[in-house]
């Protein structure tokens, strides 16, 4: 159980970082703006902000959004334009006066959802296909493949980065799509298949409490993705924030395959 606790730490990490540094991402790196075609219907919805090209008091950032503080670590205010131009090709600027209308950054959490809801009934099929054909992993390595595919989300982004010349230009909304697919992917192998076994190996008087256990894990894992993100401004190029990430991933998924004969042995006694 203990094992199994301390991989998932490091999965949850990973994974919520969605609230933080891919929010950030969202926020500064990403072409946000909507389609005329379909900016009616995103207003009657109320998933939009509009962002008029005008000068007002700002916060002072360098090209990478890091916010310029004073002694007393007040942010410091200068007269310019909304930090979403700041990285907005000059032929693509609205003309003074003019307005954006984006997608609001908070929908980007709602693409992870959308893609549970998408994918449990295509990840549930497969199984049942490899099920059908004798050929269905075991619990054990469905949670190594979660492991595998979620450290490839982290690459998705490592090729964002680049795609976007490290922030000097918006980064395609398709890019922060394509990542949270990924990890949904490594999430729907995982994350159900690591309770099953909690609950299949715990001891039948310590199941309430190797549940909480697992709880106690994410809790750990959701602190971590804090430490985590706090050292986004630190990185001068993005691409070695999502790398730290894919080294701590696979790190852990290389821990995982050399505990699967012994954790596949452990199964097989209790049956699970």
């Amino acid at each position: 159980m203990l094992a199994v606790f301390a991989v998932a730490i490091v999965f949850w990490a990973v994974f919520k970082q969605n609230g933080t540094a891919l929010t950030t991402w969202a926020e500064s790196y990403t072409n946000r703006e909507v389609p005329q075609s379909v900016e009616p219907v995103a207003k009657v919805l109320g998933v939009t902000q509009t962002v008029t090209f005008s000068k007002d008091s700002v916060p002072l950032t360098d090209s990478q959004f890091r916010v310029a503080r004073d002694e007393n670590k007040k942010a410091i205010k200068t007269w310019d334009y909304p930090l979403y131009y700041k990285n907005v090709p000059a032929d693509k600027l609205p003309k003074e006066g003019e307005s954006l209308t984006l997608i609001s950054t908070e929908l980007g959490q709602s693409i992870n959802p959308f893609w549970v809801v998408i994918l449990t009934p295509v990840i549930v099929a497969f199984w049942a296909f490899l099920k059908r054909r004798n050929s269905e992993p075991s619990t054990t390595w469905k949670i190594f493949y979660g492991f595998l595919i979620t450290s490839l989300s982290t690459l998705v982004m490592v090729a964002a980065t680049y795609a976007c010349h490290n922030g000097l230009e918006k980064s395609s909304m398709w890019w922060l799509i394509a990542s949270y697919g990924v990890i949904t992917v490594g999430e729907l192998c995982l994350s159900p298949m690591a309770l099953s076994l909690v609950s299949k190996l715990s001891p039948p008087r310590l199941t309430a409490l190797m549940m909480g256990g697992w709880f106690l894990s994410t809790s750990i894992g959701n602190k971590l993705s804090g430490v985590l993100a706090s050292m986004w401004d630190e990185y001068e190029h993005k691409a070695n924030f999502f790398l730290v990430n894919f080294t701590l991933v696979m790190i852990t998924t290389i821990i995982i395959l050399l505990m699967l004969k012994w954790l596949n042995k452990i199964v097989k006694e209790h049956g699970a």
